[in-house]
């Protein structure tokens, strides 16, 4: 029985706090389109996509309606498409992001995921033939997403991958030079990436998903930054339980809208992840969930260990009010994309080195983090290698997301609009990994006892 207090509360935190569903996105797999010919792999993506998705946009709005509740990006995952391309017989397979781009508009999704390659033992000759079409797919299209796994706790980290993606950012950001860069925040590069992420631009359909599934992504940034100021003086014993009680609140609601939008699309549920999402609107901070917490800035010494507790309180508390918890469900860390991080930037108290160390205890990794443009290749394979080996020893999903800014450099800004925000180029260590680099081949997986 839900109590009218209760209902107040929700309208409360939808109207206050910038509570919503961040995101509903609909996997489809796009295995039973394979074909040699190019057209006709074009045209079976085309039309199972636009079909399967067809009433994605107008039942989200519906539950709007419905519900009073917004749902903020309605999207679409496909199946890694260096799978679904490796039986084509063509070279060019920026035409088929074309026509993941051209699908995504006729259903009205602002985003589809999936342009995607698994490399982290090796490449196959699609894999590679896909990821050396990256920049000019992302410069040449709108709505595609695009990652690439380059690391596995049980595979290591393949290490020519991540020289690739190095070189694949560079000319990304090169080729979207007029709008800074843009095409690099369409692009992850992931360690131990989850099949069933429903954000971007990480999401795909992973390979042992069904034929087509809904997953939700919530968000919750400004309900978990309001019950932490009604706490000022609490122990972390009992700060950790409030957040935890505000969590469960809010998956709950994304449990709801899920399974709503499934039974009214007939698609199975998949996941309702539970990572807090910010935005750059104020209030809906999670730099200012830390701050509440008792530091100054975020970036001060104690950040880490305020994240770990922010991170686990909202797992713990979000397992509950789910059956079925998947995707990376952490805190996410953006810089761009949280109007706190960016003032902690911007005041000095934040680094790239101080975020590498708060990923280890929370997801995503190193994200939407604009770095000075004549950064070079090797420097951001490096920091690709340094953040999937965080991921790779501690058996968890970390990614990078790195934005060289063309011509920009430290305190310059980036200019993205909309959820994608702005962000003011930080410092790279300047001195070069380049030899490390240049050494290929894969560090090998560890070893899964002595943990110390």
């Amino acid at each position: 029985m839900i109590s009218p207090e209760e209902i107040l509360e929700t309208i409360r935190m939808v109207e206050m706090e910038n509570l919503d569903i961040r995101t509903i996105t609909m996997g489809i797999s796009l295995r039973d389109c394979v074909d040699a010919s190019l057209s006709k792999l074009k045209q079976k993506i085309y039309d199972k996509v636009t079909r399967l998705a067809a009433r994605l946009v107008p039942v989200g709005e519906e539950l709007e309606r419905d519900y009073g509740i917004p749902i903020i990006n309605k999207r679409i995952s496909v199946t890694p498409i260096s799978l679904v391309a490796e039986g084509c017989e063509t070279e060019d397979y920026v035409e088929i992001a074309r026509t993941l781009d051209q699908a995504a508009a006729a259903v009205g999704v602002n985003f589809i995921g999936g342009y995607s390659a698994l490399v982290h033992k090796g490449f196959t000759t699609g894999d590679i033939k896909l990821i050396e079409s990256i920049p000019v797919a992302l410069s040449s299209t709108e709505r595609v997403c695009s990652s690439v796994n380059v690391a596995t706790t049980k595979a290591g980290i393949n290490m020519d991958a991540v020289a690739m993606m190095g070189r694949v950012i560079k000319e990304t950001a090169r080729l979207t030079t007029e709008q800074d860069g843009i095409g690099c925040a369409k692009l992850v590069v992931f360690c131990n990436v989850p099949e069933d992420n429903p954000f971007m631009a990480g999401a795909f359909h992973g390979v042992g998903e069904p034929e087509c599934t809904l997953n939700v992504g919530v968000s919750g940034p400004g309900v978990v930054l309001n019950a932490v100021r009604k706490n000022p003086n609490s122990d972390f014993g009992t700060l950790a339980t409030v957040i935890k009680h505000t969590a469960f609140k809010v998956t709950r609601m994304g449990e709801l809208i899920g399974r709503q939008a499934s039974k009214r699309l007939g698609v199975p549920f998949g996941i309702v992840d539970l990572s807090l999402a910010p935005t750059p609107a104020i209030g809906d901070s999670v730099a200012d969930i830390l701050e509440a917490m008792g530091l100054d800035k975020c970036g001060a010494p104690g950040t880490t260990a305020a994240l770990a507790l922010l991170n686990d309180a909202v797992k713990k508390g979000g397992a509950m009010a789910s059956s079925y918890v998947g995707g990376l469900s952490g805190a996410f860390i953006p810089v761009s994309e949280d109007a706190g991080m960016i003032s902690a930037v911007e005041a000095g108290a934040l680094t790239i080195e101080k975020l590498e160390a708060m990923t280890c205890v929370c997801s995503v990794g190193l994200d939407m983090i604009a770095v000075p443009g004549d950064t070079p290749a090797e420097t951001i394979a490096a920091i690709i290698a340094d953040e999937a080996a965080i991921g790779m020893i501690n058996k968890k999903t970390t990614a990078v997301r790195l934005i060289p800014a063309p011509g920009k450099q430290v305190g310059d800004y980036v200019e993205f609009g909309g959820l994608l925000g702005r962000a003011p180029v930080m410092a790279v260590n300047a001195f070069s990994p380049a030899k490390f680099i240049s050494r290929g081949g894969r560090i090998p997986a560890p070893i899964q006892a002595l943990t110390n």
